[in-house]
Order: C-alpha cells, then sequence, then structure tokens
C-alpha cells in the first residue's frame, strides 16, 4: 500500500515577551527567506481567578512582615506556590503553542525570550519587598523564569536576546536599515490583526532573528 505523502515542516521560532501574567507569544517562520507570522497569541501563566499564580510578588508585599522587616515563612510559601503554578500554567500553555504551530506545518526550532540586564536580581522576593515599585519588575521577572522552565518542558531550544540591543542585532543580522526592518514588522502583523502594538513587534523582531539563525 502506498504511503501517504509527508511534507516537511518549516522551521519556526516563538518569540516571547514576558509580562504581569504571561507573554506576548508570536511564531514566526521563514520560507524562501521570507518571513510569516503564523501566530500571535498571549500565552498566559496566571489569571484574575487565580491571584496567587498572576501576582505572588503582590501577595506577599501585602502581608505583615517579621519583627525586622524580612520575608516570613509564610510569605516564602506563598510565593513558591505562586511560581509553582506559573510553571505549569506556561508549559501547558506553550504546549498549546506547539501544537497550533504544528497544525500549520510548522516546526518550533527554538523560543526567543526577550530579556533585559536583571541578572544582578537573586532574590525576587526581598527585592520586592525593598520598594513598592519593585513589585511589578518581580512579577515580570517571575513570568520569566517560568517561559525558561516551560521551554525546558517542551523540549525546545531556547535564546535569550537582549531587548534593548535587539534592533541593532537586527540591523546587522538582517542587512537592512532600521526603518526597513520597522516598515517590515508593521507590515508582517497584518497577517494576524489587532493587537500589534510595541510588544507583538518585539516578540516577532526576536523569533524573526532566532529562526533565520537557524536556518
Amino acid at each position: 500500500m502506498p504511503q501517504p505523502e509527508r511534507h516537511p515542516s518549516t522551521l519556526a521560532a516563538i518569540g516571547l515577551r514576558a509580562r504581569k501574567g504571561g507573554a506576548v507569544a508570536v511564531g514566526v517562520c521563514v520560507e524562501h527567506g521570507e518571513p510569516r507570522v503564523v501566530l500571535s497569541t498571549m500565552l498566559e501563566t496566571g489569571t484574575a481567578g487565580d491571584r496567587l499564580a498572576l501576582e505572588p510578588y503582590r501577595l506577599a508585599a501585602d502581608m505583615a512582615r517579621s519583627p525586622t522587616g524580612r520575608a516570613t515563612g509564610e510569605m516564602t510559601a506563598i510565593v513558591a506556590e505562586g511560581r509553582r503554578r506559573q510553571e505549569q500554567q506556561a508549559a501547558e500553555a506553550l504546549r498549546a503553542i506547539v501544537d497550533q504551530l504544528g497544525a500549520a506545518a510548522c516546526r518550533p526550532a527554538v523560543v526567543a525570550l526577550l530579556v533585559n540586564r536583571a541578572g544582578w536580581i537573586t532574590d525576587l522576593l526581598d527585592y520586592s519587598l525593598a520598594w513598592a515599585e519593585h513589585v511589578p519588575v518581580a512579577e515580570a521577572l517571575a513570568v520569566r523564569d517560568a517561559l525558561r522552565a516551560a521551554s525546558a518542558r517542551c523540549g525546545i531550544d531556547k535564546v535569550e536576546l537582549d531587548e534593548k540591543s535587539l534592533p541593532g542585532l537586527a540591523v546587522q543580522v538582517l542587512g537592512q536599515p532600521t526603518v526597513d526592518i520597522e516598515l517590515r514588522l508593521k507590515r508582517l502583523g497584518t497577517a494576524v490583526g489587532k493587537p500589534w502594538r510595541k510588544e507583538q513587534k518585539l516578540a516577532c523582531l526576536a523569533a524573526w532573528l532566532a529562526v533565520i539563525q537557524r536556518h
């Protein structure tokens, strides 16, 4: 009996830009040298119905501190459980995105995670308790860690790209001026529709560069 014809999957990358509650996710493949946006969605790590996963550091910051003003055991436990839930939800959401790409005959070869220069923060709970303004930063950094764990759980390679230097890297890799790259990013969004704001464009660019470097 003849075997059904199989078409090779097109390599794709998933660009992720973390924020409270999840990440903007954009799947990009390159066909005949041209990028194509396959999907643009939200990868959720927490919802309003699950505050522990949505904002563990906010919940901890609103609790009474130890007599010395430091974190209590209860705070530490709340954050640990919240982050456990974030990692679980991130892995489930990433698998769903992989399935969506597969349905479009695309094989995700790499996750392109946007980062910034926050590697010096070693204890997010202590950091979030130092100043109220630190709490939203800690929430986003926790989501970023959940995305790292999700890519590992799903068995997908990961690259981390610094958001501030991304435009310069794009000029170098693509060999095009910034204005042309920005115009192409704007046009790429027409295939998936709104929202297509700065976050989506950055995630798209990260994925675009990552998948090109895999070809």
